[in-house]
This record gives C-alpha cells, structure tokens and sequence, in this order.
C-alpha cells in the first residue's frame, strides 16, 4: 500500500504543477501534508517536517548567501565581460546563443557546486535570451542537462556517495566512465545544435551593433539560412512581434530587465574593485572545491565581505540585499517546502518501499544485466528521491544482487551515474529552484520541456558505457 500511495503522491505533485494547478511551493507542502495523513500518519507530520528541514537548512543557508554573493558581483560587473565575450561570439545568433549556453554551464560545472553553475550561467546568458525574445525554457533545459552531465565529478557529490555506499575507490568509478560521460556532453552540444537551429528560425538573429543598441532603436531582422532578408510581409509572427516590441518606447525600455547585465552606467558598477571580485570568486571557488570549510559559512563570509568592500555604506548595503530579497525568497521558500516532501517521503517508509518494489519487480533471467538494469533504474530513482536516498538505500541493494549472478560492484556504480542528467531536473533538487528562479521560469514549464532531452541523454551516456565495456 506504501507503494502505491508513494507514486500516487509523487504522480499527483507532477501533474498539478505540469498543469499549473497549483503552485510548486503549494504542491509541496500540501500534497505530502494530505498524503501523510492518507498513510495514517499525520500526527508524526511535525516531526517528519522538521527532520526534513534539519537535512535541508545547510543547503537553504548556502542558496540564501550564494544568491546575495553572485547578485553583488553581477551588479558590480564582474560578469559583463563574461556577458560580452559571449554575445561576440554568439554574434546574436540563436544558434550560438544555445550552443554558448551548453559550453558555459559545462564549464562551470567543474566546480561540482549546481547552484554556482545555474547562477552564473543565467547571470550571463539571460540578458542575451531576454534581448533576443528566446525561449527561456531552452536555457534552463540545456543549462540543467549539462550540468547533470558534469555533475558525475568526484567532488559533485552522485560518484563519492556511489563509492562510499559500495565501499569502492572513486576513482575507480569514475576515470573508466569518462569516455562515455564524454559521448553525453558531445549529445548535450548536439541537442543545443538542434534546438538553436529551431530557434534561430523562429527568431532570425540581429547584428552585434544592433544587439548593443538602446532598446527602442533596435529592429530585429527576421534572416534566411544564408543571412538574406524576406521580403515585407514574409517574416514570422514570432520575428515580427518581437519587431513591435522592440519599437516600445523608451520608458518601456529603461524598465526592461533583460539587459541591464550589459549596461555600462548602472550605478552600482565597481570597476576599481573588478579584480578584487575577480580574486574573491577565485579564491570561494577554489576553497569550494578543497572543501576548506562547509559551503554555506564560505558563501556566508564571501557574501559578507563582498557587500562591506564594494558597498560600504550601510544604505547601500541594504538595498542590495533588498534587490535579491525576491530571489532570496522564493528559493529559500522552494527549499524548506521540498523538506516537507521529502520528510514526508522518508519518514512514512514511502521511498523505501517504492525502490523495494523496483528491485524486486527486476526478473530473474536480468541478474547477469545488473548492470544495464542499474542504469535504467537510476533513471526514475534518481529524479523521484534524493541521491542519498538512492546511492546509500537502493544501490547497495543493486550490488548485492549482481554480485549473485557474478556482476562487479564497479560495473554497477558506473551504472549508476547515468541517471544524473535527469536528476538535476529533479523537483527535490534544490539547485534547480535556483536556475527557474533566476530565469523567471514556470517550474512545470522547466520540467515538461527538459524531461525527455535529460532522459534521452541519460540513455545515450549508458549506451556508450555498454558499447565501449564500460557498463
């Protein structure tokens, strides 16, 4: 019974907000609320609840001060060069644009921190998208899948816990999957080909001159395949309204968020102070990646330090942490609501019984293809419960069953890996709150639009794992 009330509540959540039912942070309060007491167990809702916080609030202090520290430094133009050298090279182009996206959060992503990696990525690129009138969804999909790909590092988290929980070396894990990790970034550029060349023919593309315009002055030009211009009349609909937008005037166009990334007169530019940032970022990322100290007290001190050298007027101050108060919020909010449904998940007993059922559903004769079954079901694992859950429940579990039919605990973490480019898309994914917060997009949009790409790239990395011997 806990397993089917388990999916039916995991089904329910989906659905509401893919259809916009219901609002994420509603649907995650609400949904496992009723469902626990479904289960009859509301009167330990408190306590699964505040269990559920306790494992979060590390995670929702590191967002809260990470959101304070990188809006500090977008506002005193640490990224605009960041932000120009990739229009230069995108040339305004969709294509490029989507394809600069995907090499950028790759990039990125060698910090092993998701949320570093989507804050800076949309820092930069959604000037661009805003500018162009590209679809946002293709940022935060392309954005989340490389990441997912990248986020199989030693030091992103899913290989550590896999050669923790099987008591194996990373390394060992992790060098042998890199050649297929490899084919799924190589998917990942590809997909950003294809869905730019969608994009660059709905939208055609501008000039850099034109790009760099004041708003009101810019037309956007509606190409061919070959840079020629339609003749009047021929131009899409997409290509026109953002024509007629484009033509708003210019109080419509000072009140236009999408690229004041770029402006070179925003008050609140450091140039003096540019390397000082530069260093401090330097210097944050790198005690990240050494684990110095835990995540949330270096965000913390850096967010600290950043507002009193660049700001050091208490007013000023204030109204930089009050200018990120809405992102503060609305992703802090996301991530103490997600506690409630993964307190609930837990500690009725809903999740351990749900990955029983998987395993014991796999038939006899696939023991000696532990190893791809491992991978398939790394898939919804991963996206339906939280990597600890899977790498420290399930995936003991997997070993100890292939171990019987002769499958090497190796092969079977590798195989779990592959899940993880669906994974970051994940609703008990904090990270992603951060990259649909950031570019203003609808969390079920995100997820009806990316869900099948990540799952699609997921498949391919386990494809290569098994065509290269790997898995």
């Amino acid at each position: 019974m806990l397993t089917i009330l388990g999916f039916a509540m995991i089904a329910t959540f989906l659905v509401l907000i893919m259809m916009k039912k219901m609002s994420p942070i509603a649907a995650l309060v609400l949904i496992p609320a009723l469902f626990c007491v479904i289960v009859g167990k509301g009167a330990h809702l408190g306590d699964y609840v505040l269990e559920g916080i306790g494992n979060l609030a590390p995670t929702a202090a590191m967002l809260m001060f990470a959101i304070v520290y990188f809006g500090v430094m977008i506002d005193v133009g640490l990224f605009d060069p960041i932000v120009r050298g990739i229009l230069r090279f995108c040339k305004a182009d969709p294509l490029r644009i989507v394809i600069g996206t995907a090499l950028l959060a790759a990039i990125v992503s060698l910090d092993g921190d998701g949320s570093t990696t989507f804050m800076i990525t949309v820092s930069a690129m959604y000037p661009l998208y805003k500018r162009m009138k590209m679809s946002l969804v293709v940022m935060t999909g392309i954005a989340a899948t490389a990441n997912g790909v990248m986020n199989t590092l030693p030091w992103g988290g899913p290989t550590a816990r896999a050669a923790t929980a099987l008591k194996l070396d990373a390394g060992d894990i992790f060098v042998p999957m890199i050649p297929a990790l490899g084919v799924g970034l190589l998917f990942v550029m590809v997909l950003a080909y294809v869905l730019g060349r969608r994009e660059r023919k709905r939208l055609g593309y501008l000039s850099l001159d034109e790009v760099l315009q004041p708003r009101s002055e810019t037309v956007l030009v509606k190409t061919g395949g070959d840079g020629t211009q339609p003749a009047a009349g021929q131009g899409s609909e997409a290509g026109a309204g953002s024509a007629d937008a484009a033509r708003g005037d210019k109080g419509a166009a000072s009140a236009d968020e999408g690229f004041q990334g770029l402006d070179p007169h925003r008050a609140t530019l450091r140039p003096k102070l540019y390397w000082f940032n530069a260093g401090l970022t330097l210097v944050l990322l790198t005690s990240m990646i050494t684990e110095l100290l835990p995540i949330p007290v270096l965000f913390l001190l850096g967010a600290a330090l950043a507002l009193t050298v660049n700001f050091p007027s208490m007013t000023d101050q204030k109204a930089r942490i009050a200018a990120h108060a809405d992102n503060v919020l609305n992703v802090a909010g996301m991530v103490f609501a997600a506690a409630v449904f993964t307190g609930v998940l837990t500690g009725t007993g809903m999740v351990e019984h749900m990955a029983d059922w998987l395993v014991g559903a796999i038939p006899e004769g696939m023991g000696p293809h532990m190893a791809v079954v491992t991978g398939l079901l790394s898939l919804p694992l991963t996206y339906f419960m939280s990597n600890d859950g899977f790498y420290f429940g399930v995936l003991p579990v997997l070993a100890e069953a292939g171990a019987a039919h002769g499958v090497s605990p190796l092969e079977i973490a590798r195989a779990s890996l592959v899940g993880q480019a669906l994974h970051m898309s994940s609703p008990l994914v904090p990270a992603v709150y951060v990259l649909v917060g950031m570019a203003k997009v609808e969390f079920g949009d995100h997820t009806r639009f990316t869900v099948k790409w990540a799952a699609l790239t997921s498949l391919v990395v386990l494809g290569a794992g098994v065509l290269f011997g790997i898995i």
